[in-house]
């Protein structure tokens, strides 16, 4: 059946697909194993043996997490630089 349908058959079948998911379920519950998972990276990043200070690990956390995001928006600009 996958073959059978047009492409842009497709986008509408995905289109209400998504719309449908939407409609059951909160996407940010869906997601959030994983987005705590990827913040308990930088806390273990910046403080491994749990020696800190809560507020202090998670400000440590925080600056981690942007130092990490701007990273990925560098090597952004370089690669468009490149392929430019």
């Amino acid at each position: 059946m996958p073959n059978s349908l047009s492409p842009s058959e497709r986008i509408l079948r995905a289109r209400l697909a998504a719309h449908v998911n939407h409609s059951l379920y909160d996407p940010k519950e869906r997601t959030r194993a994983a987005r705590d998972k990827f913040d308990l990276r930088f806390l273990d990043e910046v403080d491994p043996d749990r020696t800190l200070p809560q507020h202090e690990r998670e400000r440590r956390a925080g600056h981690a997490r942007k130092a990490y995001f701007t990273g990925l928006a560098l090597k952004s600009v370089r690669a468009r630089r490149k392929g430019a």
